[in-house]
């Protein structure tokens, strides 16, 4: 008995493009560099924790309006959130754990601010010289 010819298959593209990072990864990744838990980002969006760990496991899609939400708070844009955009390279205002410092130092004695300020003026001088 003679079958079906065998369907030729065709040759497979190389795909050259680095792997899609999951809205899901991008998210938890970018919370992790801002230096949220996911506690703290969903305070800032007036929700709660296991939404931001629905998101970031991808058992939940968020809606248009929660991806500019979620983009403003973390403050990237959209393209860089959905991985369509390279993130820009952030400086260190806009560092969680630094902002985090300053306002602890701030809350110091005046005191015990200008000592601080004066050993951080040393090291600063310390590496200009070097």
């Amino acid at each position: 008995m003679l079958g079906m010819p065998k369907a030729q298959s065709r040759p497979k593209a190389t795909d050259t493009r680095a792997p899609v990072e999951s809205f899901g990864a991008c998210l938890a990744r970018l919370r992790k560099e801002k230096g949220f838990t996911q506690v703290e980002l969903a305070q800032k969006l007036d929700s709660v924790q296991v939404v931001i760990s629905d998101y970031e496991r991808g058992k939940v899609r968020p809606s248009a309006d929660m991806i500019v939400r979620l983009a403003k708070a973390l403050d990237v844009s959209a393209d860089e959130l959905l991985g369509l955009k390279p993130m820009q390279k952030a400086d260190a205002a806009h560092d969680r754990r630094f902002l985090r410092r300053l306002q602890a130092i701030a809350k110091l004695p005046k005191r015990d601010q200008d000592a601080l300020l004066r050993t951080i003026d040393a090291f600063l001088g310390n590496r200009k010289a070097s």
